[in-house]
């Protein structure tokens, strides 16, 4: 019987298996073929800790010293530039508080990124305090930390059955698999997998967000440009491989599924671009669509479900799973295992998954 069983290969998940696999076995399964296919594999990818909820800024910023201090290198310095129109001023003046910016001048801005419109961009801000994960460099070092603790990590294991047995859970994925402690980290399907569980829902909801790549504007060197952040959560855009990719950012609410771009909202949000910028787009490279999963106040949900401890939550991540993984989990596994957590416990509450079922 193996002590822990994760299903779902996303940043969730492995990060979470990795820390569990120093303290008992530990199986990974995964529905697709490679790992982090679905959200992980389609973020925005960037380390932002002063974004998110109350309880998301305290994990993004206890995430810090693994993201910087790594061997690795998991972080390369991007910055965040934020436009804003003329008629924009109360909301660019809010959102330089939360998100701690200092206000530049149009010509500073200009100076970073060339191609900023005069005629349409009336606020700027910048700080220095956000920077480039390599994702896909994540998701591999926390999958071999599993295996190296003697782990497996098994793509194309769909989940369609799960029973709750005396000594812990039976899994059907394509073999059967009998473990202690069960962890759904399933992203946009976690509420698929809790009910096949006959453990009760907690209201994920999916929402899209759609993605373009476009080919560097007007030829420019992109290399140094901070990511552009439009007033409102309007639009961003992020250097890339030498390509741009920009989305409209949207939270349209749809059901789990293998996501792709809506052609109409994604045009809108490209339009919403253009406006602040002096190169038209002329093209698109590529683009995609990925699922943010939250429940209604947003925050994540990690930990033993109050009903059954043995069924554990790794959930919601809301398109911050990176940023957040060190420490959420550390503190699955900490729940997990009974340890104590560095987090306070207003923080610890706030994530729990108790506080959906009063």
């Amino acid at each position: 019987m193996i002590d822990f069983l994760v299903i779902g290969a996303g940043i969730a998940g492995l990060s979470a298996a990795a820390r569990l696999s120093a303290h008992g076995s530990v199986c990974v399964l995964e529905a697709e073929d490679a790992l982090g296919y679905h959200s992980s594999g389609r973020s925005a990818a960037l380390f932002e800790p002063s974004y998110g909820v109350g309880s998301t800024l305290t994990l993004s910023q206890a995430s810090a010293d693994f993201f910087h201090n790594s061997e690795s290198g998991y972080l390369t310095p991007r910055g965040l530039l934020l436009v804003g129109g003329h008629d924009q001023r109360a909301t660019f003046e809010q959102e330089c508080r939360d998100l701690s910016m200092t206000p530049l001048s149009f010509e500073q801005a200009l100076d970073m990124v060339p191609i900023l419109n005069p005629d349409t961009v009336g606020y700027t801000a910048f700080h220095t305090a956000a920077w480039d994960i390599d994702t896909d460099l994540l998701l591999q070092d926390f999958a071999k930390q599993v295996r190296a603790n003697g782990g497996q990590v098994m793509p194309r294991r769909k989940v369609d059955r799960v029973t709750r047995t005396k000594t812990g859970w039976q899994v059907h994925a394509a073999d059967m698999f009998e473990a202690r402690i069960l962890l759904n980290a399933s992203g946009a399907w976690a509420d698929e997998v809790a009910t096949l569980a006959g453990v009760s829902p907690i209201g994920i909801t999916p929402y899209r967000r759609s993605m373009a790549r476009l080919p560097a504007p007007g030829g420019q060197d992109l290399r140094h440009w901070p990511m552009l952040f439009g007033v409102g959560e309007s639009w961003y855009a992020k250097p890339d491989a030498g390509a741009l990719i920009v989305s409209p950012s949207e939270m349209d609410p749809t059901t789990p599924h293998d996501a792709f771009a809506d052609d109409m909202v994604l045009a809108e949000g490209l339009a919403r671009y253009e406006q602040r910028v002096t190169e038209p787009v002329t093209r698109l490279l590529s683009n995609w669509a990925g699922l943010r999963s939250f429940v209604p106040d947003k925050n994540l949900v990690l930990g033993p479900d109050p009903a059954d401890p043995s069924f554990v939550w790794v959930a919601a991540q809301g398109g911050y799973g990176f940023q957040t993984a060190p420490a959420a989990s550390q503190l699955v596994a900490d729940l997990v295992c009974g340890l104590g957590s560095d987090l306070d416990d207003d923080t610890i509450n706030a994530l729990s998954p108790e506080r959906l079922r009063t």
